[in-house]
């Protein structure tokens, strides 16, 4: 292993890691963490007699970016929200196979980060956008159709309107299939994470964003499917575990054995399908708006939400204000100040984040 990088919010997490995996550089946002992830090394060493070189630890606000710009076979990018986004770039410039499991990067970075990458260096770590990729080795590109993206519905399949105008973070926490984080899972609760994925399944496969559909799907076993012209709709199924996209990733194309146990066909099992309400979670068809106008307003999208997040989980706006702002400070945006898809690059888009958080923050 080359290198690790690390918020720092968990220091003996982070030294038990670096003690298994011995990796020969590690990066911290913060120059005072290193005497303390330094302790917390030795000691985890000493604790299993082992000898350890320490590794170079690289500090600040650019350190993961430094980190990612060093040669390396596959860097596996999982940074939460913008902040990934010079780090993408970084991989992308050092020629490094990026597995991509940080997709606001390239979403809200768009044509900079495609145009960046070479073919076959951007490899999806998102369960659905590892099925459309297994999927569409079935046919040619000019065969496909549609993309079909499938959500599982989040806590709150089924309510209404009314029904959101009360709900609390802990019971947006309550995912039925998956254990995430905080941003994640309240954005998987919302949609606004389907959004996101909706808009980097058109960048990775160079589909029209009106050419992807979403398909409520409770069982998560579906994790997406690529209907082709002729009728015939290919689906890629596995238990949901993500271990199994995280391996394909890392080894892409090539499969590692025994990752995860298959479904168990001895067993019946039930797989239903529902179409999204998109008038009770309209924050599908807001990043589908953001995805066509394209230029800055992905990014304005993912920040805005990622303020409203943090503000619903302090108790300060409702669930349902999460997209009611976002929508409001996208509008406004697109009135103001965007900036289209051939004055984008990467100030500009550093800017329209600044300017969204600010602009939702006075909202919330």
């Amino acid at each position: 292993m080359v290198g690790l990088a690390a918020g720092g919010s968990n220091i003996e997490l982070f030294a038990a890691q670096i003690v298994e995996f011995n990796p020969e550089v590690v990066a911290l946002p913060a120059a005072e963490l290193a005497e303390q992830l330094t302790t917390a090394i030795k000691n985890i060493a000493n604790q299993k007699h082992l000898q350890m070189v320490l590794p170079q630890i690289i500090t600040g606000a650019d350190a993961a970016t430094q980190l990612a710009g060093q040669k390396c076979d596959v860097l596996l990018n999982a940074i939460t929200g913008a902040a990934g986004l010079e780090p993408t770039l970084a991989a992308l410039n050092a020629g490094n196979i990026l597995a991509l499991a940080n997709k606001e990067s390239l979403v809200i970075g768009g044509h900079l980060v495609t145009s960046a990458a070479k073919p076959g260096q951007l490899v999806a770590v998102d369960s659905e956008h590892s099925a459309f990729a297994q999927a569409l080795r079935a046919g040619r590109s000019d065969e496909v159709a549609k993309l079909i993206l499938t959500a599982s519905g989040g806590p709150f399949r089924g309510y209404s309107r009314a029904d959101l105008a009360e709900v609390t973070p802990e019971q947006a926490m309550a995912h039925p299939t998956w254990n995430m984080g905080r941003v994640i899972t309240i954005n998987s609760a919302t949609l606004v994470n389907k959004g996101l994925e909706l808009l980097e399944a058109a960048l990775l496969y160079g589909v029209d964003l009106d050419d992807i559909v979403v398909t409520v799907h409770p069982q998560s076993v579906i994790h997406s499917m690529v209907e082709f012209f002729d009728g015939s709709t290919i689906a890629q199924a596995s238990p949901p575990d993500m271990r199994l996209p995280i391996g394909l990733a890392l080894t892409w194309p090539d499969r590692l054995a025994g990752v995860v146990r298959p479904c168990d066909w001895t067993k019946a099992a039930e797989w239903t399908f529902e179409p999204l309400d998109n008038a009770v979670f309209p924050a599908v068809e807001l990043a589908r708006d953001a995805g066509k106008a394209g230029g800055s307003a992905p990014a304005v999208y993912n920040a805005a939400n990622e303020v409203c997040v943090d503000a619903f989980c302090a108790g300060k706006i409702s669930f349902l204000a999460i997209t009611e702002i976002i929508e409001e400070v996208l509008n406004k945006h697109l009135r103001e100040n965007f900036v289209g898809d051939a004055e984008l690059n990467v100030p500009a888009v550093l800017a329209a984040d600044s300017w969204a958080r600010k602009a939702a923050e006075e909202l919330c």
